[in-house]
């Protein structure tokens, strides 16, 4: 039976969802739909495939969120390869840097090729689809997937097809457009011939890399110099990172893709085949709206949410409860630092905010008050002058770096297990409603050496604050030492 492979890319920041999506915490690994995670849900869209044998995907990431992604994969109890990129270099090195990895056995398995943060809610027609794509692939060709239009939509590229494959849904493509105004999306739809651009992709890894290496040859070049001259790094196998900063930035579709429709270009032949699956990219607030389940009057909530005289409105609340009256086409989202008001039809202006953010120097376009560390998450409770307070949490067994600050002292109060403190060359153990006091300066680690989540509120204090103050000796992890 044929092997399969998926390949997952992870590398977007999905700015149209803020407040719930932020640079440092993108909108794949949030819970949008139901309990998983959005590449959580993309993992799992191959299992119980029918006709192939599905291998454990290959997983191509931004080094920020390397350890975020593991965790939701030991979550899952699923294995996976993690290819960390050290620069975004967009979907084409990707997914080169990827088939090198599926071809380093010596095999040459077919690769189904998915952003992480898509939604597919009917599965048995998208594995349908996969099947039918699968024949194309092994055949030699590239294949797309065209998400069937019902709407002039102007928020996604085309793909107009040609003559239909012999006995079968696949067509030759004829060509790929860019998004369009709003008449020229009307007289696509009216034609009958063209599919949005999913972004969606099949073919063998051999097939991907011939291609590659004869449309961008410095792509090629510089992914395999990266791979080459990469190396494992515990759960993660990490590029070369001189090597792969030469690497030019490009799309799948516009390094191969869009030359694969001239035959005269010795390349293999495109493919596309209508998909109907009940797609979204989740692109903005009103594509989430979309596909959420709604009442009778077209509202979809998430949270501690009371909606009165209310019609076709998304509403969602993290921390508190959050109330409307007479609200109409609206999108409000209440996060524990920011809350976002706007209207359904203005939801592609969300980005605007975070650039402003950005040009303002505000960490709230970036960070989550709530972030994630590989050893567990603290939470910024409160901050004032020359103080700050977090919740710490640290899962069983994993460990702090040992590190020291310039700038600031810190107490430590447990609230819940016990803690293993280091502290210059003293080891010693705070209990339940026990402290300590970590003066300025001073070498230490956190630890939890039990068997339940160590729970502890931490007070800084000094004259700088910044998450930056931080001298690492040692880490587990991996992260960047002091030289």
């Amino acid at each position: 039976m044929d092997t399969l492979i998926p390949v997952i890319l992870s590398g977007g920041s999905g700015t149209r969802l803020w407040p719930l999506s932020r640079e440092k915490y993108p909108k794949q690994l949030l819970s949008l739909i139901n309990d998983d995670s959005l590449l959580q849900a993309t993992v799992r869209r191959m299992d119980d495939l029918k006709g192939a044998v599905v291998n454990a995907p290959i997983i191509v990431c931004n080094e920020e969120y390397r350890f975020v992604i593991a965790e939701q994969l030991r979550l899952m109890d699923r294995k996976g390869a993690i290819l960390l990129e050290p620069f975004g270099r967009n979907t084409a090195p990707a997914l080169t840097l990827a088939a090198l990895s599926a071809m380093r056995m010596g095999e040459d398995p077919v690769l189904l090729v998915m952003p992480s943060d898509h939604v597919i809610m009917d599965i048995p027609s998208f594995h349908a689809v996969v099947l039918m794509a699968m024949s194309q692939a092994l055949a030699g060709s590239i294949v797309t997937f065209g998400i069937t239009p019902d709407a002039p939509e102007t928020g996604y590229g085309y793909i107009q097809f040609g003559k239909s494959l012999s006995q079968s849904t696949a067509y030759h493509i004829a060509r790929f457009v860019e998004k369009p105004d709003l008449p020229t999306a009307q007289t696509y739809l009216d034609s009958g011939n063209y599919l949005w651009n999913s972004g969606l992709f099949m073919m063998r890894a051999s097939v991907w890399l011939a291609a590659i290496t004869k449309c961008r040859p410095d792509i090629a070049a510089a992914c395999s110099s990266a791979w080459e001259k990469g190396s494992i790094d515990g759960d993660f196998i990490r590029m070369d990172k001189s090597a792969f900063e030469h690497c030019p930035s490009d799309s799948i579709d516009y390094a191969v893709m869009e030359r694969i429709t001239d035959p005269r270009n010795g390349l293999p032949s495109g493919v596309v085949i209508p998909l109907a699956a009940k797609w979204s990219d989740i692109g903005a607030w009103s594509s989430l709206w979309q596909v959420l389940p709604k009442d009778d009057t077209g509202n979809a909530s998430k949270g501690d949410v009371i909606l009165n005289h209310c019609s076709n409105t998304l509403v969602i609340s993290e921390n508190r409860l959050v109330a409307c009256v007479g609200v109409e086409n609206m999108i409000v989202v209440e996060t524990a630092d920011a809350v976002l008001v706007v209207n359904k039809d203005k939801t592609q202006d969300v980005k605007l905010v975070v650039d402003f953010l950005k040009k303002q120097n505000r960490l709230e376009g970036q960070w989550h008050r709530k972030v994630f560390r590989p050893w567990g998450w603290y939470d910024g409770i409160d901050a004032g002058e020359r103080f700050q307070v977090k919740r710490i949490v640290v899962k069983p067994g994993a460990a702090l770096s040992l590190q020291m600050h310039h700038h600031r002292a810190e107490h430590w109060v447990v609230v819940r297990g016990t803690a293993r403190v280091t502290r210059n060359e003293e080891v010693f153990l705070v209990s339940e409603n026990e402290s300590t006091f970590i003066p300025l300066g001073t070498k230490h680690r956190l630890e939890n050496p039990g068997c339940v989540p160590l729970e502890m509120i931490e007070i800084q204090s000094g004259s700088y604050l910044g998450e930056d103050d931080i001298v690492r000796f040692e880490d587990i992890y991996g992260r960047r030492i002091q030289s």
